[in-house]
């Protein structure tokens, strides 16, 4: 992977009252995939096979992005804060890609009790598979906006330009022992083909409404009340979502918060959500819908004379008008229609403090279920004259009957039932200018499924990740001191250089599968890794 990330943010005062920012981003992710061999088994207990497969290719996705801003602060003193933003974004995002592979599947011994257990026996599948893909998409955003803030009266309106254009040129073919599939003795056919030209150009408009009660003498209750709206040309869909919260502030010996939330929350879709698997566009979709019921504590505390603070929160959330969605390697494809209700319940721990004096760390664990329910969905299930099940390309038994199975809840594609992560920081003793950090990361599996449009069947599970990174900073200037420099020097307030590597350990680390299928349309997942280990080199600065 190559990355490139360059930022400015420059500050003018006109006056006491009035300040003018300047923003500017550019951004570039280039990922390059060149895949190799793979080998892997699979099967039931009585039916092993090994896949080994050789790769020719490569993939190529580059995302670049230009962003500008620029705003105008007014403030008098701390009641009135006007703030008026415009600002202007450009992404260019390239998909290329020719990858081929030529697999091989192979019978493997499963009898312990012979010699050649475990080892290769008959040659049962030949093929080769293409993905081919020539994508590019443009998309240019620009947008004006007001914030206000009078006391504890908050307000804002934006209003957004949106022009997208997409070009789609993609393919697969599956070429099983001398045959494309699906079987033609005509031609060759392709898979998944997509040949589009798309163009929108919309207009959005959103805002918000903000107020805050406070009272109370020892105890003090705090109640905040609002909404928010969106509007967009496309679908012409406007949206309404209230929200409250109610927090008490009890005066106990410990600093102890206590907060119930609740609110209507609406996401209207972007371009993606409206584009489906065959490339064409569903401009009627609505955005999708959240009933959040939240619950949650936080509480300030000194641990040997060191400041801490515990923060949890519960939350239930109703999901409505989802639209429903697959990971294709490392993208998105979404069904394009809001034919999905749901829900998403867990909770969140995190504790962080000064463990080190002088050095923040912190520690979370996250619990989460999150579920869908695809309206209309079903598959079938075929059995033979004992009512043992039959597997297509496994069993070759005659089909006595079947059975129609309505899947009802699965996990969304984000179902990460529990991650884990911690990070701790250290100066090094009699070297106060010298840190060093290691950060660790565990998130169970994330569900996953087969190529096509059934979702039911992505209740597969990738394995769980784990990654261990380290870093060393010097501090080179320290903040606040002068140090009788001149010339340029004098205006740095603070600068780091800092030497990080991720993924210590080179844990590999399953991100997406690639499908392929043999002659009986049996697909075999194929594992993408992530980087085994990677280095990074840091140098901030802060100026005056």
């Amino acid at each position: 992977p190559l990355f490139l990330d360059a930022q400015a943010l420059l500050t003018y005062e006109v006056s006491p009252s009035w300040q003018i920012n300047l923003l500017g981003n550019y951004a570039r992710n280039k990922y390059n995939f060149i895949p190799e061999t793979q080998q892997s088994k699979f099967g039931t207990i009585s039916v092993v096979k090994q896949l080994t497969v050789y790769f020719d290719g490569q993939e190529i996705n580059d995302f670049e992005t230009y962003l500008g801003a620029l705003s105008a602060n007014y403030r008098k003193g701390n009641d009135l804060q006007l703030k008026f933003i415009t600002s202007a974004f450009r992404s260019f995002e390239t998909e290329r890609i020719n990858v081929q592979g030529q697999y091989l599947i192979y019978d493997v011994e499963s009898d312990f009790g012979k010699e050649n257990f475990g080892d290769t026996t008959n040659l049962t599948g030949v093929g080769t598979s293409l993905n081919h893909a020539r994508n590019l998409l443009k998309a240019t955003v620009w947008n004006a906006e007001h914030k206000g803030k009078y006391k504890n009266l908050r307000w804002g309106v934006k209003l957004q330009k949106e022009w997208i254009n997409d070009k789609i040129k993609e393919w697969n073919l599956i070429d099983s022992s001398g045959y494309s599939l699906p079987y033609s003795e005509n031609e060759i056919n392709l898979q998944d083909v997509i040949n589009q030209r798309i163009s929108l150009n919309t207009f959005r408009t959103m805002g918000y409404l903000q107020q805050q009660w406070v009272w109370g003498s020892t105890t003090e209750y705090s109640l905040l009340a609002g909404a928010r709206y969106n509007y967009w040309s496309l679908n012409r869909e406007f949206c309404t979502s209230p929200r409250v919260q109610f927090s008490v502030h009890p005066e106990w010996k410990r600093d102890w918060m206590f907060r119930l939330s609740t609110g209507v929350y609406y996401q209207p879709p972007f371009y993606r959500e409206l584009r489906g698997f065959d490339g064409s566009l569903n401009t009627g979709i609505r955005a999708q819908q959240s009933l959040h019921f939240i619950a949650g504590s936080d509480v300030h505390f000194t641990l040997a004379k060191r400041p801490m603070k515990f923060t949890a929160e519960a939350y239930y959330k109703v999901l409505n008008q989802l639209i429903p969605y697959k990971i294709d390697n490392v993208r998105l494809r979404y069904f394009a229609n809001n034919n999905a209700s749901g829900y998403a319940t867990g909770i969140d721990l995190r504790l962080n403090g000064e463990f080190a004096r002088g050095a923040e760390s912190w520690v979370s664990v996250s619990v989460m279920q999150i579920a869908e329910d695809i309206k209309g969905d079903s598959y079938v299930k075929y059995y033979n004259k004992k009512s043992e099940q039959i597997y297509p390309g496994y069993s070759t038994d005659t089909v006595a009957f079947t059975r129609t199975v309505t899947p009802g809840y699965i996990p969304r594609p984000t179902d990460q039932r529990v991650t884990v992560s911690l990070f701790f920081q250290d100066y090094i003793p009699r070297f106060p200018s010298y840190k060093v950090h290691m950060t660790l990361f565990y998130g169970s599996g994330l569900p996953f499924g087969p190529n096509g449009l059934n979702r039911y069947a992505d209740t597969l599970r990738i394995p769980p990740y784990r990654r261990v990174d380290i870093g060393f900073s010097k501090q080179l200037v320290a903040e606040g001191k002068t140090d009788g420099r001149k010339g340029f020097s004098r205006h740095i307030d603070s600068a780091w250089l800092s030497m990080e590597v991720f993924n210590l350990l080179q844990i590999k680390n399953t991100i997406s599968y690639r499908w392929l299928m043999d002659n009986f349309g049996n697909q075999y997942a194929i594992p993408n890794y992530l980087t085994a280990r990677q280095f990074n080199l840091k140098l901030i600065v802060k100026f005056r």
